[in-house]
Parts: C-alpha cells; sequence; structure tokens
C-alpha cells in the first residue's frame, strides 16, 4: 500500500503528443519516446492494473509513430479478457494494431474473441468481430466461422452488417468456408436497411469472383438486384441516405458492380438488367461528382455485359461528355475508359474523334498521354490523312517524353492505312524532319526497308531527302535514311529526273559537299558519320567524275581516333588499292530485304529448347527435330549430308531423292533419325558451371556412385587420318533417362586442322542437345583439344546409336568424314 501511495500518476496521452510534437530534433523525439517506453515497461512489470488503459494508448501512439511497442502484445490480451468495456476496447484496438496471423501470440486470444462473439451487449459483441475481421488467420477463421454465420442471422441490423464484412473478411482468408455463408446471404438482399443492403452486396460480389459455381447461383438474385437499384432512384427525398441530390449513391455503384459480374457472358442476365441500366443513366444528376461516379459504374456495366447496341453508344455519349467536363480527373477516367471499349464499339467512339484531339492540346500531361494513345487507336483508312496532320502537329510541339513512342505508333499507323505510296513516304519524311533526334533506332532501319520496296518512287525520295539534310543535318534518323538512299540511289539523284515531282538538278560536288559536311560537322552522331562514310564508297561506283575525289576524303580517314571509321577508311581504301577489278561487284545496290525487320528480329529471339522441354510438340517429334524446321537451307543442307549413310541392319534402305536444301525434305528424309543439333559457332571455355548439368542433377560422378555405378564409360567413336574423336558417358541421376556424353577431340598429326566441327544425330525416339564447343582448331601433336557435351534423352530405354559428322581443314583440303557408335553399354539406359 505504501509502494502504491509513493507511485507517480503516468502522463496523459494528451501530454504525450503535447510533449512529442514539441521536441525540435528528431534525437529530442526520441529521447522523449524512450523514456516513456521505459516508464510503461515498469507499469507492466509491476503489474499495476490501474493505468493500463492508459499506458496501453500511449504505446499504441508510439506504435503508430514507427517506434517497436511489441512487448504490449501480452498485455492487450489480459485487457480483452477484463470485464470492463473501457478496457475490453483499448485491448482490442491493441490486438488489431499489434498481432497479425505471422505472430503465433494471435491464437492466444481466439477463445476471448468466441466469447465476447456470444455476449450479452452489441458494443462488446462489435469489438470482437472488427478485432476478427482484421486479424484473422486460417486456424482462427476455420474455428470462429460458425460463430459469424450464426451472427449473420442476427435480428439486430448492426450486429449483422458487421457480421457479414467479418465474413467477407474469412471468405478472402480462407475460400472453401464459402458453402457455409451461400444459404444465409441470399435472404440478406430483402432486408431494409441500407447498411445491411451494402455489406451484403459486397459478400456476394466477393463469393461470385472466387467461384464460378456461387456466379451461376447468385445469377437468380438478378431481378432482386434490379428491384432494389430501382427502389433506389425512384425513391423520395431521404435525409438519411441523400449524398448531394443521388439516393445512396454507395449502394448504387456496389448494385452495379455486382451486375456487371452476374451479366458478364451470361445473354438471359443481361437482358434483365437492360431497362434500369438505361433508366439509371437517362435519371441520374451529373451536376455533382456522386453523379459522375454512378455514371462511370454504368459504363463498365453496359461494356462488361451483353448489353444491347443501343445501350452501349449511350455508354460511349456518357465518356464523351466526360470529355467537356472541366475537372481534369473525369476527363482521364473518361479517356482512360474510351481506351479500354474503343474495341467494343469503335464507331460510337470515332464520333467523339475531336473531342479527343482536342485533348492533346490539354495541360495536363497524363492526359495528353491517354489522349495520345487513345488517338492512334481511332485512325483507320477513311481519316488516315485528317489524324495524321494533327499528329504530327501534336509531334512538334509535345513533351520530349513522348516523341519516340508518337513516331513509333505513326510509323505503324501509316504501314497500315497508308492510301498511296507517295503520301506514305512524304507522311514518314515528315515526321522523321520533327522528331530530331527522338527517333528509336529500329523506326530508321524500317523507313529504309520501305524506301527500298518502293521502287517507283526512287528518284522522288533520294531527291527529297537530300533538299531535306542540303541545309539542315541536325535530324540524325532523317540524315542517316538519306545517306542511305543517296549512296544506293546515286545516280537518281543526280539524273535530273523525276516522275512524282519537279526535277532536283545536283551535280556531283554538291552531292559529295553535303557529304564531307556531315563527316566534319560536330553536330553529327558517330552512327551518321559511319553512314557517310559507306554513302560516299558506294557513290564511286555511281558518279563517274568524282572518284578521285571521295578516294581523297575516305583516305584522310585512316588515322581518324573513332575506331570504325577509321577501319572503314582502311578498309575502303585497300579495296581501291588492291581489289579494283572487284569493286563495282562489291558495290551493287543491296537487294530487297525479305520480312519486315520485326519479324526476323521475333524469329532469332526465340531461346533454345531444354532437352526436357517436351510439352506442346505435335506428332511426338523431339524438341530438336522441331527446332531443326526452322534453320536456313544452308544449315538444312550440311544435316542431309551428315545423314548420306547406309542405313543400319533391320531398315529399308529406300532411294532417296536429291535434297532441295528445306526443312521438311529433312524430316523426310530421316525415316528413323530425327534429332539433329547443329553446334552453336565456338565459342572460349569459360570455368562457369553448366547450368542444364545443376538442373539435371549436379555432380554426375558422385551420384554415379552412390547408385553403385562404376563411373563414365569410355569410348572411341572416331580414329582416321590423325582426328582422334574420345566419348565419356555416364547417367545423370537427376534425370535417369539422361545420358551425359563429353566429346574430346584431338590431333596427332604435324599440321593444324582449322574450322573444325563436331555433329551429332540419334534416332527419332530420342532427343539430342549438343552444346557449343570449345573451340573450332585442334593443334598438331595432340597438344589440345577441343571438348564438347552432349544430352541425350532416351524416354523409351532403347540401344543407344550415335551418327556422327566431322568436318575439318588441313593443309588448305576440306575434309569430312562421318560414322556411327553403336557400342554403348546398357548400364547407360537400363
Amino acid at each position: 500500500m505504501i509502494r502504491s501511495l509513493t507511485m507517480t500518476t503516468p502522463k496523459r496521452l494528451r501530454d504525450l503528443i503535447r510533449e512529442i510534437r514539441s521536441a525540435r530534433t528528431a534525437a529530442d523525439e526520441r529521447a522523449v519516446v524512450q523514456k516513456e517506453c521505459a516508464s510503461i515497461r515498469d507499469s507492466f512489470r509491476d503489474q499495476d492494473n490501474t493505468y493500463k488503459c492508459r499506458n496501453l494508448a500511449k504505446l499504441l501512439y508510439i506504435h503508430m509513430l514507427g517506434y517497436p511497442a511489441h512487448f504490449g502484445q501480452l498485455e492487450c490480451l489480459k485487457l480483452i479478457a477484463s470485464a470492463k468495456f473501457t478496457d475490453k476496447r483499448i485491448g482490442y484496438l491493441g490486438a488489431m494494431l499489434l498481432l497479425d496471423e505471422r505472430q503465433d501470440v494471435h491464437l492466444l486470444v481466439t477463445n476471448s474473441l468466441k466469447n465476447d462473439l456470444n455476449h450479452q451487449t452489441q458494443y462488446i459483441q462489435s469489438l470482437a468481430l472488427c478485432t476478427l475481421g482484421t486479424i484473422c488467420s486460417v486456424e482462427m477463421s476455420r474455428d470462429l466461422a460458425g460463430e459469424i454465420e450464426k451472427m449473420i442471422k442476427s435480428s439486430n441490423a448492426y450486429i449483422k452488417k458487421k457480421a457479414i464484412l467479418c465474413a467477407f473478411c474469412i471468405i478472402r482468408k480462407v475460400p472453401d468456408l464459402m458453402e457455409m455463408f451461400i444459404p444465409a446471404t441470399r435472404s440478406l438482399l430483402n432486408e431494409k436497411n441500407h447498411g445491411v443492403l451494402l455489406t451484403a452486396v459486397c459478400l456476394i460480389t466477393e463469393m461470385c469472383e472466387k467461384s464460378p459455381d456461387t456466379l451461376h447461383h447468385f445469377r437468380k438474385v438478378v431481378p432482386m438486384l434490379v428491384r432494389i437499384l430501382r427502389n433506389l432512384i425512384m425513391a423520395g427525398y431521404s435525409p438519411e441516405h441523400d449524398v448531394f441530390g443521388v439516393s445512396n449513391p454507395f449502394l448504387q455503384v456496389k448494385i452495379l458492380r455486382l451486375l456487371r459480374i452476374l451479366g458478364k457472358n451470361d445473354t438471359d442476365a443481361s437482358e434483365t438488367m437492360n431497362d434500369i441500366l438505361a433508366q439509371v443513366a437517362t435519371n441520374t444528376d451529373t451536376s455533382k461528382n456522386v453523379g459522375h461516379a454512378i455514371l462511370y459504374e454504368i459504363v463498365l456495366t453496359i461494356m462488361g455485359i451483353k448489353s444491347e447496341a443501343g445501350l452501349r453508344v449511350l455508354a460511349v455519349n456518357i465518356l464523351g461528355r466526360f470529355l467537356l467536363n472541366n475537372d481534369k480527373n473525369i476527363r482521364y477516367v473518361a479517356l482512360n475508359t474510351l481506351l479500354r471499349v474503343v474495341q467494343a464499339d469503335y464507331n460510337a467512339v470515332q464520333r467523339h474523334r475531336t473531342t479527343i484531339i482536342d485533348c492533346l492540346k490539354d495541360a495536363d500531361i497524363s492526359i495528353r498521354r491517354r489522349a495520345m494513345e487513345l488517338s492512334f487507336a481511332l485512325v483507320n483508312t477513311g481519316n488516315i490523312r485528317g489524324m495524321m496532320k494533327e499528329l504530327l502537329d501534336f509531334l512538334e510541339n509535345c513533351d520530349p517524353e513522348f516523341k519516340a513512342d508518337v513516331c513509333s505508333n505513326i510509323v505503324q499507323s501509316t504501314e497500315k492505312y497508308s492510301p498511296t505510296k507517295r503520301w506514305h513516304i512524304d507522311t514518314v519524311m515528315k515526321m522523321l524532319r520533327v522528331a530530331g533526334s527522338y527517333v528509336r533506332d529500329d523506326i530508321v532501319s524500317i523507313l529504309i526497308q520501305l524506301i527500298a520496296e518502293t521502287s517507283e518512287l526512287h528518284n522522288y525520295t533520294v531527291q527529297q531527302l537530300f533538299l531535306l539534310i542540303k541545309d539542315d543535318i541536325h535530324q540524325p534518323s532523317l540524315v542517316q535514311v538519306a545517306l542511305w538512299c543517296i549512296g544506293e540511289y546515286g545516280e537518281k539523284l543526280i539524273s535530273g529526273v523525276c516522275e512524282e515531282d519537279e526535277p532536283v538538278q545536283v551535280s556531283e560536288d554538291e552531292v559529295i559537299d553535303v557529304l564531307e559536311k556531315v563527316l566534319t560537322h560536330n553536330y553529327s552522331t558517330e552512327v551518321s558519320k559511319e553512314y557517310a562514310m559507306t554513302s560516299l564508297m558506294k557513290l564511286t561506283s555511281r558518279f563517274r567524275t568524282s572518284v578521285g575525289r571521295v578516294k581523297a576524303v575516305i583516305d584522310a580517314y585512316g588515322g581518324s581516333t573513332h575506331v570504325e571509321l577509321q577501319q572503314r577508311s582502311v578498309e575502303y581504301s585497300n579495296i581501291f588499292t588492291k581489289y579494283e577489278n572487284m569493286r563495282s561487284a562489291l558495290l551493287e545496290p543491296m537487294p530487297l530485304i525479305e520480312g519486315s525487320r520485326s519479324k526476323n528480329v521475333l524469329a532469332n529471339s526465340e531461346s533454345s529448347t531444354d532437352l526436357l522441354n517436351e510439352g506442346n510438340i505435335p506428332n511426338g517429334e523431339s524438341t530438336t527435330s522441331v527446332k531443326a524446321k526452322n534453320i536456313n537451307n544452308t544449315e538444312s543442307q550440311n544435316i542431309l549430308d551428315l545423314l548420306d549413310v547406309v542405313p543400319p541392319a533391320g531398315t529399308s534402305a529406300n532411294p532417296v531423292p536429291p535434297p532441295s536444301g528445306g526443312a521438311n525434305d529433312l524430316l523426310d528424309l530421316l525415316g528413323d533419325v530425327a534429332t539433329i543439333s547443329n553446334p552453336a559457332p565456338p565459342v572460349k571455355p569459360t570455368p562457369a558451371p553448366n547450368l542444364l548439368d545443376d538442373l539435371m542433377g549436379g555432380d554426375t560422378t558422385h551420384n554415379n556412385q552412390m547408385n553403385g555405378n562404376d563411373g563414365p564409360y569410355k569410348l572411341t567413336a572416331f580414329d582416321k587420318n590423325g582426328l582422334k574423336v574420345e566419348l565419356t558417358c555416364e547417367r545423370d541421376n537427376g534425370q535417369l533417362n539422361v545420358t551425359i556424353i563429353n566429346v574430346k577431340s584431338t590431333n596427332s598429326t604435324a599440321t593444324t586442322m582449322s574450322d573444325y566441327i563436331f555433329q551429332a544425330a540419334v534416332p527419332k525416339s530420342f532427343q539430342l542437345q549438343l552444346q557449343s564447343p570449345s573451340g573450332s582448331t585442334l593443334p598438331p601433336m595432340n597438344d589440345g583439344e577441343v571438348t564438347q557435351v552432349i544430352k541425350v534423352n532416351n524416354p523409351q530405354k532403347q540401344a543407344i546409336r550415335l551418327r556422327i559428322k566431322v568436318s575439318y581443314k588441313q593443309n588448305g583440303n576440306n575434309v569430312t568424314d562421318i560414322g556411327e557408335v553403336s557400342s554403348f553399354p546398357s548400364t547407360l539406359w537400363q
């Protein structure tokens, strides 16, 4: 008793807040918090219950400031177990802030929650429901779901709406418990209380999103939802639910979202709600923001269900009205939504094209971006000329971060919808002139290809490009395209002939002056200078009187500090001095590029298929067989050469027609052999581990020993003319069907073997992966070796047969040889 009398009264929460706010520095604040935390710890340790509620409230405030407060978790549990409401209130608040499912302590509160859920006082029940919805874990949800289901049936609307929200949290945490709540949920839509209706709609929405079966079940309640929505918009003024003249917009928005989910891909449900959607869209007051929220949800619902065509037009018109609103947020939402629905009703969106174009001039950068994206989505054959005029004007004045995207989209749109080739080329040339240095590198290649394909406009194009760069070389992309065209079509530039426009009279010296200007100007990029050097070299086969001047210009860069320019200068000078007789042939016009550059990049980026990744391979073909279909003619021919051997015993030797070099011929020829993998270009060996080995099981030798195998098996696959190929074979116990074959090639002759290539093939029932070799040169007298790894997947556990082909160059002669290996030990597949 004496001790309690001598104890000081703890600081009140408001005093602590005032003291913390008055701290001048972060260090002063930390000092105040640490001192108070020490005082709170002492009070917890002394088991003083008089001010425990006040101390925990201060600790929660400290926790909200970001300081550690975990030492108060058990005190929260003690307050929850108290009989006083004030203690429970702070205890449950502390539990919601300090506990979560990642901490086992939260399970200790389960029993208290169960007791308070069945309490006589609704406010204590409410505290328990709020806490359960906040911190419920899977175990807690399963333990208390039955109590929540009973409380949903309560006659008290205050408890019922909180129980429904708690069920919402439980279903989100444990979807398996959904069936328990379905019977009680359907009857909730008959409630008159708007709070209960709102929570019930939220719960049904969550159920429908989680389960297709539940979605089908609740499609039966669409008429009830339509009735509720109609009552909301037809009801008179109700001060309890009115928001700026709109009756309970929150409930309307939730019902509309649920209708969108229920009507998706369902004709009957969509037809039921068509009338009410039109009624809400026409009766909602749009003078306030709440009306805009409802109309926005109406638009999403109409576009998300199988609605009538007239209703879709109404939805797009609503978005069109949004575009005229002074509120930037509403305009942004309209543009964003139009971009999503433009494919659903293209013609209806087209009617608002003028308004969308006006948004390109908006002061807000996010609105301009969305308007730009939507404008390109609206481009078609009928409006391409007008739209490109507007978009080129936008390109000229837009922010730098937009320019690259605008250029790329202009190129794509003109490629699809250009009315004439002349207009197409004029448009992209204007784009290059306006865009400056913001054009992406791949656009230059695409435009060069476009010009090359339009042979009837070569005279016009090269003359116009020359005029564009004659006085202004500050647009690098335009300069590069122009230099390429001048190099390719220089003779047409000086011909003075142009069928499309008035011809330009240009002399050879004027052309070379412009190219020299590009080479010497400080603003020219290094890439532009490289283009100019190559263009000058090409002009030596197009021009007649200026070859000497061009040669002098090229020779001058033989000592350039720019390595690429120096290399080109030296190489081109050597052509003049050593290969003059070949110069005209070397500098012939480029052939047309087949296919688009983007398609080629896509095809080349296809990564190699893993040996064990056999999904989606048609007709049982091996993965390497499928890859073989896509290789070029030269590679296919090499494979055909490899297989030009006598079939093994037991197979019929049908006559084989001469190979055409195509991939289909390859598959026809293989017969029982289906898998060839050409080696990749030789690379230097690196000490990095083989990732495929790691995936297949790591240390193969160790695995063999663990399984009782004797270790790697060695055999000689080829030994002829001094070339010896040895195979070291072992099973990969990470994948028992896989055999790893290490190939070692050596040269015992006195001369070097260069351009060495090792190839392999296996029967169709196998899959083979031939990895990159360690090199392509075999030193003489066994002074070095070339190694390579083969992985063979043998899913049918058949005897392994391997056909090999070796090719190399020695003493100036090309040597090619083939062989077959079938003496692999049975331990590799049994």
